[in-house]
Protein backbone atom coordinates (compact mmCIF):
# COMPACT_ATOMS: atom_id res chain seq x y z
CA UNK A 1 0.00 0.00 0.00
CA UNK A 2 1.04 3.64 -0.39
CA UNK A 3 2.03 5.82 2.54
CA UNK A 4 -0.29 8.75 3.15
CA UNK A 5 0.98 12.08 1.87
CA UNK A 6 -0.52 13.94 4.83
CA UNK A 7 0.03 12.89 8.44
CA UNK A 8 -2.88 12.00 10.66
CA UNK A 9 -2.68 9.88 13.82
CA UNK A 10 -4.47 6.56 13.80
CA UNK A 11 -6.42 7.48 16.94
CA UNK A 12 -7.51 11.02 16.22
CA UNK A 13 -7.01 14.28 14.37
CA UNK A 14 -4.37 16.98 14.11
CA UNK A 15 -5.22 20.31 15.73
CA UNK A 16 -3.03 23.41 15.98
CA UNK A 17 0.61 22.77 15.18
CA UNK A 18 3.65 24.05 17.05
CA UNK A 19 6.62 23.48 14.72
CA UNK A 20 10.19 23.59 16.02
CA UNK A 21 13.36 22.99 13.98
CA UNK A 22 16.41 21.45 15.62
CA UNK A 23 19.56 20.12 13.93
CA UNK A 24 17.82 19.86 10.56
CA UNK A 25 14.83 17.97 11.95
CA UNK A 26 11.31 19.33 12.34
CA UNK A 27 9.65 18.57 15.67
CA UNK A 28 5.95 19.00 14.95
CA UNK A 29 4.01 19.24 18.18
CA UNK A 30 0.24 19.37 17.74
CA UNK A 31 -3.00 19.40 19.70
CA UNK A 32 -4.37 15.87 19.65
CA UNK A 33 -8.12 15.83 18.99
CA UNK A 34 -10.19 12.65 19.48
CA UNK A 35 -13.77 14.01 19.15
CA UNK A 36 -15.06 12.02 22.08
CA UNK A 37 -18.09 12.91 24.21
CA UNK A 38 -17.54 13.78 26.98
CA UNK A 39 -14.33 15.43 25.82
CA UNK A 40 -11.13 14.24 27.45
CA UNK A 41 -8.35 16.71 28.12
CA UNK A 42 -6.16 17.89 25.24
CA UNK A 43 -2.47 17.02 25.15
CA UNK A 44 0.42 17.94 22.89
CA UNK A 45 1.46 15.03 20.68
CA UNK A 46 4.62 14.93 18.57
CA UNK A 47 5.74 13.76 15.16
CA UNK A 48 9.18 14.38 13.68
CA UNK A 49 10.42 14.52 10.11
CA UNK A 50 13.57 15.40 8.21
CA UNK A 51 12.30 15.10 4.66
CA UNK A 52 8.67 16.33 5.02
CA UNK A 53 7.59 13.01 3.53
CA UNK A 54 8.17 10.41 6.24
CA UNK A 55 6.86 11.12 9.73
CA UNK A 56 7.71 9.38 12.98
CA UNK A 57 4.87 9.40 15.49
CA UNK A 58 6.04 9.78 19.10
CA UNK A 59 2.61 9.96 20.72
CA UNK A 60 2.00 12.26 23.70
CA UNK A 61 4.76 14.75 24.48
CA UNK A 62 3.16 17.20 26.92
CA UNK A 63 0.42 15.55 28.99
CA UNK A 64 -2.67 17.51 29.89
CA UNK A 65 -3.57 17.95 33.53
CA UNK A 66 -6.10 16.10 35.66
CA UNK A 67 -9.79 17.04 35.76
CA UNK A 68 -9.22 19.65 38.48
CA UNK A 69 -5.99 21.10 37.07
CA UNK A 70 -5.75 24.45 35.34
CA UNK A 71 -4.38 22.73 32.24
CA UNK A 72 -6.98 20.00 31.81
CA UNK A 73 -6.69 21.25 28.23
CA UNK A 74 -3.13 22.04 27.17
CA UNK A 75 -3.71 24.28 24.18
CA UNK A 76 -1.46 26.03 21.64
CA UNK A 77 1.83 27.74 22.44
CA UNK A 78 5.49 27.76 21.40
CA UNK A 79 8.95 26.48 22.28
CA UNK A 80 12.28 28.33 22.57
CA UNK A 81 15.73 27.36 23.82
CA UNK A 82 17.75 29.56 26.16
CA UNK A 83 21.50 30.13 26.14
CA UNK A 84 22.05 27.27 28.62
CA UNK A 85 20.34 24.74 26.33
CA UNK A 86 17.11 24.45 28.31
CA UNK A 87 13.95 24.27 26.23
CA UNK A 88 11.04 26.41 27.43
CA UNK A 89 7.52 25.42 26.42
CA UNK A 90 4.78 28.02 26.81
CA UNK A 91 1.21 26.88 26.38
CA UNK A 92 -2.42 27.78 27.04
CA UNK A 93 -3.97 26.15 30.07
CA UNK A 94 -7.76 25.87 30.21
CA UNK A 95 -10.26 23.97 32.30
CA UNK A 96 -14.00 24.21 31.47
CA UNK A 97 -14.73 24.26 35.21
CA UNK A 98 -12.34 27.12 35.99
CA UNK A 99 -14.47 30.19 35.26
CA UNK A 100 -13.64 33.87 35.26
CA UNK A 101 -15.82 36.74 36.46
CA UNK A 102 -17.61 36.78 33.09
CA UNK A 103 -18.62 33.13 33.48
CA UNK A 104 -16.29 31.89 30.73
CA UNK A 105 -13.44 29.41 31.25
CA UNK A 106 -10.17 31.17 32.06
CA UNK A 107 -7.32 30.91 29.60
CA UNK A 108 -3.89 31.07 31.21
CA UNK A 109 -0.28 31.13 30.04
CA UNK A 110 1.58 28.16 31.50
CA UNK A 111 5.20 27.11 31.40
CA UNK A 112 7.16 23.83 31.19
CA UNK A 113 10.87 23.17 30.69
CA UNK A 114 13.03 20.34 29.40
CA UNK A 115 16.71 19.71 30.09
CA UNK A 116 16.90 16.38 28.20
CA UNK A 117 16.38 17.56 24.64
CA UNK A 118 12.55 17.73 24.82
CA UNK A 119 12.16 14.08 25.78
CA UNK A 120 10.36 14.99 29.00
CA UNK A 121 8.77 18.17 30.31
CA UNK A 122 8.57 19.57 33.85
CA UNK A 123 5.64 21.90 34.45
CA UNK A 124 5.99 25.09 36.52
CA UNK A 125 2.48 25.96 37.73
CA UNK A 126 3.87 28.74 39.94
CA UNK A 127 4.73 30.71 36.77
CA UNK A 128 1.15 30.70 35.48
CA UNK A 129 -0.41 34.07 34.64
CA UNK A 130 -3.61 35.37 33.06
CA UNK A 131 -4.82 38.41 31.18
CA UNK A 132 -4.25 41.88 32.67
CA UNK A 133 -6.98 44.42 33.34
CA UNK A 134 -8.69 45.66 30.21
CA UNK A 135 -8.45 42.34 28.33
CA UNK A 136 -10.94 39.47 28.43
CA UNK A 137 -9.84 36.64 30.70
CA UNK A 138 -11.42 33.99 28.47
CA UNK A 139 -9.28 34.95 25.46
CA UNK A 140 -5.60 34.87 26.49
CA UNK A 141 -4.03 32.13 24.47
CA UNK A 142 -1.52 30.80 21.95
CA UNK A 143 1.63 32.35 23.49
CA UNK A 144 4.33 32.79 20.84
CA UNK A 145 7.78 33.64 22.19
CA UNK A 146 10.69 34.97 20.17
CA UNK A 147 13.97 36.67 20.97
CA UNK A 148 14.42 40.32 20.06
CA UNK A 149 18.20 40.52 19.92
CA UNK A 150 18.27 44.23 19.19
CA UNK A 151 16.19 45.04 22.26
CA UNK A 152 17.92 42.37 24.38
CA UNK A 153 14.70 40.76 25.53
CA UNK A 154 12.20 37.98 24.91
CA UNK A 155 8.81 38.93 23.52
CA UNK A 156 5.60 36.94 23.96
CA UNK A 157 2.63 37.47 21.65
CA UNK A 158 -0.88 36.36 22.62
CA UNK A 159 -4.29 36.07 20.97
CA UNK A 160 -6.38 38.37 23.15
CA UNK A 161 -9.46 40.62 23.18
CA UNK A 162 -10.25 44.03 24.62
CA UNK A 163 -13.03 44.08 27.20
CA UNK A 164 -14.66 47.05 25.49
CA UNK A 165 -15.68 47.83 21.93
CA UNK A 166 -17.82 46.25 19.19
CA UNK A 167 -18.11 42.55 19.94
CA UNK A 168 -16.45 41.32 16.75
CA UNK A 169 -13.77 44.03 16.57
CA UNK A 170 -12.00 43.58 19.89
CA UNK A 171 -9.20 41.31 18.74
CA UNK A 172 -5.64 42.32 19.63
CA UNK A 173 -2.26 40.61 19.58
CA UNK A 174 -1.20 41.38 23.14
CA UNK A 175 2.44 41.43 24.19
CA UNK A 176 4.54 40.61 27.24
CA UNK A 177 8.31 41.00 27.60
CA UNK A 178 10.92 39.21 29.70
CA UNK A 179 14.67 39.18 30.25
CA UNK A 180 14.85 35.63 31.64
CA UNK A 181 11.82 33.71 30.27
CA UNK A 182 10.55 33.28 33.83
CA UNK A 183 8.86 36.55 34.77
CA UNK A 184 6.78 38.45 32.23
CA UNK A 185 5.56 42.05 32.09
CA UNK A 186 2.54 43.09 30.07
CA UNK A 187 3.35 45.95 27.69
CA UNK A 188 1.85 47.75 24.67
CA UNK A 189 0.02 45.63 22.09
CA UNK A 190 2.05 44.07 19.32
CA UNK A 191 -0.79 44.67 16.82
CA UNK A 192 -4.13 46.27 17.48
CA UNK A 193 -6.16 46.67 14.25
CA UNK A 194 -9.61 46.61 15.89
CA UNK A 195 -10.74 44.51 12.94
CA UNK A 196 -11.31 40.88 14.00
CA UNK A 197 -12.81 38.81 16.79
CA UNK A 198 -9.30 37.66 17.57
CA UNK A 199 -6.03 36.65 15.87
CA UNK A 200 -5.27 33.04 16.73
CA UNK A 201 -1.86 31.36 16.66
CA UNK A 202 0.30 34.48 16.15
CA UNK A 203 3.74 33.85 14.68
CA UNK A 204 6.57 36.23 13.74
CA UNK A 205 9.78 35.61 11.79
CA UNK A 206 12.47 37.52 9.92
CA UNK A 207 13.49 36.61 6.37
CA UNK A 208 16.07 38.69 4.59
CA UNK A 209 15.16 42.38 4.89
CA UNK A 210 11.59 41.65 5.91
CA UNK A 211 9.66 40.73 9.03
CA UNK A 212 6.46 38.71 8.71
CA UNK A 213 3.56 38.41 11.13
CA UNK A 214 1.29 35.39 10.69
CA UNK A 215 -2.08 34.90 12.36
CA UNK A 216 -5.28 32.93 11.86
CA UNK A 217 -8.33 35.11 11.48
CA UNK A 218 -11.12 34.12 13.84
CA UNK A 219 -13.81 36.34 12.38
CA UNK A 220 -15.80 36.55 9.14
CA UNK A 221 -13.25 34.23 7.54
CA UNK A 222 -11.41 31.33 9.08
CA UNK A 223 -8.09 31.49 7.32
CA UNK A 224 -4.41 32.12 8.00
CA UNK A 225 -3.06 35.51 6.90
CA UNK A 226 0.23 37.39 6.98
CA UNK A 227 1.51 40.96 7.18
CA UNK A 228 4.88 42.48 6.23
CA UNK A 229 7.18 45.06 7.77
CA UNK A 230 10.79 46.19 7.78
CA UNK A 231 10.76 46.01 11.58
CA UNK A 232 9.25 43.74 14.24
CA UNK A 233 7.61 46.87 15.61
CA UNK A 234 5.73 47.62 12.38
CA UNK A 235 4.04 49.35 10.75
CA UNK A 236 2.56 46.24 9.14
CA UNK A 237 1.48 46.42 5.51
CA UNK A 238 -1.18 44.27 3.82
CA UNK A 239 0.06 42.38 0.74
CA UNK A 240 -2.27 42.17 -2.26
CA UNK A 241 -2.86 38.49 -1.54
CA UNK A 242 -2.55 38.25 2.23
CA UNK A 243 -3.98 34.76 2.86
CA UNK A 244 -1.97 31.55 2.92
CA UNK A 245 -4.73 29.27 1.63
CA UNK A 246 -8.53 29.00 1.77
CA UNK A 247 -11.02 28.02 4.45
CA UNK A 248 -9.89 24.42 4.79
CA UNK A 249 -6.26 25.18 5.77
CA UNK A 250 -6.09 26.72 9.24
CA UNK A 251 -3.97 27.61 12.26
CA UNK A 252 -0.75 27.55 10.27
CA UNK A 253 2.50 28.29 12.09
CA UNK A 254 5.99 28.36 10.63
CA UNK A 255 9.52 27.00 10.95
CA UNK A 256 12.63 27.69 8.90
CA UNK A 257 15.52 25.56 7.69
CA UNK A 258 18.47 26.32 5.40
CA UNK A 259 17.06 29.66 4.31
CA UNK A 260 13.63 28.19 3.55
CA UNK A 261 10.34 28.76 5.38
CA UNK A 262 7.58 26.20 5.84
CA UNK A 263 3.99 26.72 6.96
CA UNK A 264 2.51 23.82 8.95
CA UNK A 265 -1.26 23.69 9.37
CA UNK A 266 -4.22 21.33 9.23
CA UNK A 267 -6.76 20.66 6.52
CA UNK A 268 -10.14 20.54 8.20
CA UNK A 269 -12.40 17.54 7.85
CA UNK A 270 -16.13 17.88 7.18
CA UNK A 271 -18.93 16.59 9.35
CA UNK A 272 -20.13 13.09 8.44
CA UNK A 273 -17.40 12.89 5.76
CA UNK A 274 -19.76 14.64 3.36
CA UNK A 275 -19.05 17.30 0.74
CA UNK A 276 -21.93 19.41 2.07
CA UNK A 277 -21.02 18.96 5.74
CA UNK A 278 -19.79 21.91 7.81
CA UNK A 279 -16.06 22.27 8.40
CA UNK A 280 -14.82 20.77 11.67
CA UNK A 281 -12.07 21.84 14.04
CA UNK A 282 -8.88 19.83 13.42
CA UNK A 283 -8.09 17.50 10.55
CA UNK A 284 -5.00 16.27 8.72
CA UNK A 285 -1.55 17.85 8.81
CA UNK A 286 -0.36 19.66 5.70
CA UNK A 287 2.79 21.65 4.89
CA UNK A 288 3.29 24.42 2.36
CA UNK A 289 6.56 26.08 1.47
CA UNK A 290 6.67 29.86 1.27
CA UNK A 291 8.64 31.39 -1.60
CA UNK A 292 9.80 34.96 -1.15
CA UNK A 293 9.11 37.12 -4.18
CA UNK A 294 11.41 40.03 -5.16
CA UNK A 295 9.02 42.54 -3.56
CA UNK A 296 8.98 40.60 -0.29
CA UNK A 297 5.52 39.13 -0.74
CA UNK A 298 5.11 35.38 -0.28
CA UNK A 299 3.96 32.70 -2.68
CA UNK A 300 2.94 29.24 -1.47
CA UNK A 301 3.48 25.84 -3.04
CA UNK A 302 4.41 22.24 -2.36
CA UNK A 303 7.86 21.58 -0.92
CA UNK A 304 10.09 20.05 -3.58
CA UNK A 305 10.65 17.05 -1.32
CA UNK A 306 6.94 16.26 -1.42
CA UNK A 307 6.69 16.55 -5.21
CA UNK A 308 9.81 14.43 -5.68
CA UNK A 309 8.29 11.62 -3.58
CA UNK A 310 5.97 10.90 -6.53
CA UNK A 311 8.18 9.30 -9.16
CA UNK A 312 6.25 6.47 -10.83
CA UNK A 313 4.71 7.82 -14.02
CA UNK A 314 1.02 7.15 -14.63
CA UNK A 315 0.40 7.04 -18.41
CA UNK A 316 -2.49 9.36 -19.23
CA UNK A 317 -3.03 11.19 -22.52
CA UNK A 318 -0.01 10.08 -24.55
CA UNK A 319 2.37 12.99 -25.12
CA UNK A 320 1.93 12.43 -28.85
CA UNK A 321 -1.51 13.96 -28.39
CA UNK A 322 -0.01 17.12 -26.89
CA UNK A 323 -0.18 20.00 -27.28
CA UNK A 324 -3.97 19.78 -27.24
CA UNK A 325 -5.84 22.97 -28.06
CA UNK A 326 -9.32 23.62 -26.74
CA UNK A 327 -10.68 26.46 -28.85
CA UNK A 328 -14.29 27.29 -27.91
CA UNK A 329 -14.98 31.03 -28.35
CA UNK A 330 -18.59 30.67 -27.23
CA UNK A 331 -18.84 27.14 -25.86
CA UNK A 332 -17.27 24.44 -23.73
CA UNK A 333 -14.98 21.51 -24.47
CA UNK A 334 -13.19 18.89 -22.36
CA UNK A 335 -10.72 16.06 -22.85
CA UNK A 336 -11.22 13.17 -20.44
CA UNK A 337 -8.67 10.44 -19.81
CA UNK A 338 -9.55 6.90 -20.85
CA UNK A 339 -7.70 5.63 -17.79
CA UNK A 340 -8.71 5.62 -14.14
CA UNK A 341 -6.31 7.34 -11.78
CA UNK A 342 -5.18 5.93 -8.43
CA UNK A 343 -6.58 7.39 -5.23
CA UNK A 344 -3.22 9.01 -4.55
CA UNK A 345 -1.31 10.96 -7.21
CA UNK A 346 0.50 14.14 -8.20
CA UNK A 347 -0.58 15.95 -11.36
CA UNK A 348 1.02 18.83 -13.22
CA UNK A 349 -0.80 20.56 -16.08
CA UNK A 350 0.66 23.43 -18.09
CA UNK A 351 -2.00 25.54 -19.78
CA UNK A 352 -1.42 28.37 -22.23
CA UNK A 353 -4.44 30.62 -21.72
CA UNK A 354 -5.49 32.99 -24.50
CA UNK A 355 -6.69 36.48 -23.73
CA UNK A 356 -10.41 36.84 -23.11
CA UNK A 357 -10.87 33.25 -21.93
CA UNK A 358 -13.57 32.82 -19.29
CA UNK A 359 -12.48 29.52 -17.74
CA UNK A 360 -10.23 26.48 -17.99
CA UNK A 361 -8.70 23.94 -15.65
CA UNK A 362 -8.81 20.35 -14.45
CA UNK A 363 -11.59 17.86 -13.74
CA UNK A 364 -10.85 15.47 -10.84
CA UNK A 365 -12.62 12.23 -9.92
CA UNK A 366 -14.48 12.68 -13.20
CA UNK A 367 -17.03 10.42 -14.78
CA UNK A 368 -16.07 8.98 -18.17
CA UNK A 369 -18.00 11.70 -20.02
CA UNK A 370 -16.81 14.53 -17.78
CA UNK A 371 -20.34 15.42 -16.73
CA UNK A 372 -19.78 14.74 -13.03
CA UNK A 373 -16.52 15.74 -11.37
CA UNK A 374 -14.73 17.95 -8.92
CA UNK A 375 -13.44 21.03 -10.71
CA UNK A 376 -10.34 23.18 -10.28
CA UNK A 377 -11.38 26.15 -12.36
CA UNK A 378 -9.09 28.99 -13.41
CA UNK A 379 -11.10 32.12 -14.13
CA UNK A 380 -8.86 34.70 -15.85
CA UNK A 381 -11.56 37.37 -16.16
CA UNK A 382 -12.11 37.29 -12.40
CA UNK A 383 -8.46 36.68 -11.51
CA UNK A 384 -9.08 33.67 -9.34
CA UNK A 385 -8.99 29.89 -8.97
CA UNK A 386 -12.04 28.18 -7.44
CA UNK A 387 -12.97 24.67 -6.34
CA UNK A 388 -16.32 23.41 -7.62
CA UNK A 389 -18.17 20.17 -8.27
CA UNK A 390 -21.08 18.93 -10.32
CA UNK A 391 -23.65 18.09 -9.32
CA UNK A 392 -23.20 20.62 -6.54
CA UNK A 393 -26.13 19.31 -4.53
CA UNK A 394 -29.18 17.26 -5.42
CA UNK A 395 -32.17 18.13 -3.26
CA UNK A 396 -34.95 16.25 -5.08
CA UNK A 397 -35.99 14.23 -8.12
CA UNK A 398 -36.84 17.04 -10.52
CA UNK A 399 -34.35 18.87 -12.69
CA UNK A 400 -34.90 22.17 -10.90
CA UNK A 401 -34.07 20.55 -7.57
CA UNK A 402 -30.36 20.54 -8.44
CA UNK A 403 -28.65 23.28 -6.49
CA UNK A 404 -26.93 25.10 -9.34
CA UNK A 405 -27.18 28.63 -8.03
CA UNK A 406 -23.93 28.51 -6.01
CA UNK A 407 -21.10 29.21 -8.46
CA UNK A 408 -18.44 27.29 -6.51
CA UNK A 409 -17.74 25.91 -3.04
CA UNK A 410 -18.11 28.86 -0.69
CA UNK A 411 -14.81 29.89 0.98
CA UNK A 412 -12.79 27.98 -1.63
CA UNK A 413 -11.78 30.78 -3.96
CA UNK A 414 -8.28 32.23 -4.23
CA UNK A 415 -7.23 35.36 -6.13
CA UNK A 416 -4.35 34.80 -8.56
CA UNK A 417 -2.74 36.37 -11.61
CA UNK A 418 -4.07 34.58 -14.70
CA UNK A 419 -2.94 37.02 -17.39
CA UNK A 420 -2.67 35.58 -20.92
CA UNK A 421 0.16 33.09 -21.31
CA UNK A 422 1.43 29.90 -19.72
CA UNK A 423 0.28 28.83 -16.26
CA UNK A 424 1.07 25.71 -14.26
CA UNK A 425 -1.54 23.96 -12.13
CA UNK A 426 -0.19 21.31 -9.73
CA UNK A 427 -2.40 19.00 -7.68
CA UNK A 428 -1.84 16.36 -5.02
CA UNK A 429 -4.79 14.08 -4.32
CA UNK A 430 -4.66 11.57 -1.48
CA UNK A 431 -7.95 9.85 -0.69
CA UNK A 432 -10.36 12.60 0.30
CA UNK A 433 -7.65 15.29 0.45
CA UNK A 434 -6.82 17.64 -2.39
CA UNK A 435 -4.27 20.47 -2.51
CA UNK A 436 -3.82 22.58 -5.64
CA UNK A 437 -1.09 25.12 -6.44
CA UNK A 438 -1.12 27.70 -9.24
CA UNK A 439 2.24 28.90 -10.61
CA UNK A 440 3.96 28.03 -7.34
CA UNK A 441 2.30 31.10 -5.85
CA UNK A 442 -1.27 30.32 -4.83
CA UNK A 443 -2.45 27.28 -2.88
CA UNK A 444 -5.96 25.92 -2.34
CA UNK A 445 -6.70 22.95 -0.05
CA UNK A 446 -9.96 21.05 0.34
CA UNK A 447 -11.71 17.70 0.83
CA UNK A 448 -13.38 15.47 -1.78
CA UNK A 449 -15.73 12.90 -0.29
CA UNK A 450 -18.59 12.04 -2.59
CA UNK A 451 -18.03 11.58 -6.29
CA UNK A 452 -17.10 8.05 -7.38
CA UNK A 453 -15.31 8.72 -10.69
CA UNK A 454 -11.56 8.27 -11.14
CA UNK A 455 -10.80 9.97 -14.46
CA UNK A 456 -8.94 13.23 -14.95
CA UNK A 457 -9.80 15.82 -17.55
CA UNK A 458 -8.86 19.23 -18.88
CA UNK A 459 -11.47 21.75 -20.01
CA UNK A 460 -11.98 25.24 -21.39
CA UNK A 461 -15.04 27.46 -21.67
CA UNK A 462 -15.65 30.59 -23.70
CA UNK A 463 -12.14 31.05 -24.95
CA UNK A 464 -9.02 29.13 -25.79
CA UNK A 465 -6.52 27.14 -23.76
CA UNK A 466 -3.73 24.84 -24.94
CA UNK A 467 -2.61 21.93 -22.78
CA UNK A 468 1.12 21.66 -23.51
CA UNK A 469 2.02 19.27 -20.69
CA UNK A 470 0.18 16.82 -18.47
CA UNK A 471 2.28 14.79 -16.08
CA UNK A 472 0.83 12.39 -13.53
CA UNK A 473 2.91 10.45 -11.03
CA UNK A 474 2.25 8.16 -8.11
CA UNK A 475 4.35 6.78 -5.28
CA UNK A 476 5.81 3.32 -5.50
CA UNK A 477 3.83 0.59 -3.82
CA UNK A 478 5.43 -0.75 -0.69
Amino acid sequence: MNHSVFFQPADGWVGDLIPYEQDGEFWLFYLHEVRADPKPGTSWNLVTTRDLVQFQDHGVSLHHGAEDDLDFNAYTGSIVRDDDGTHHLFYTGQNPGNLGADGLPLQLVMHATSTDGMKTWVKHPELTFGAPAGLETGDWRDPFVFRDGEAGQWRMLLAARHEEGPERRRGVIAQCVSSDLMSWEHTEPFWDPRRYITHECPDVFAWGDWWYMVYSEFSESFTTRYRMSKSPDGPWSVPVLDSIDGRAFYASKTAGRDGRRFFFGWIASKEDNHDDGPWQWAGTMSVLEARQNPDGTLGFSFPDELVDSFWDKVPVLDNKELPARLDVPDGYAAIISAEDLPRQFYAKAVLDIAGGTTECGLLLRSSADGDQSYILRLEPKRGRVVFDRWPRKVTGDAQWHVSGDVPFDIELERPCDLSPGSHTLEVIVDGDLCVAVVDRQVSLSTRMYGLPGNRIGVFAGEGSATLSELEIRQRSNN
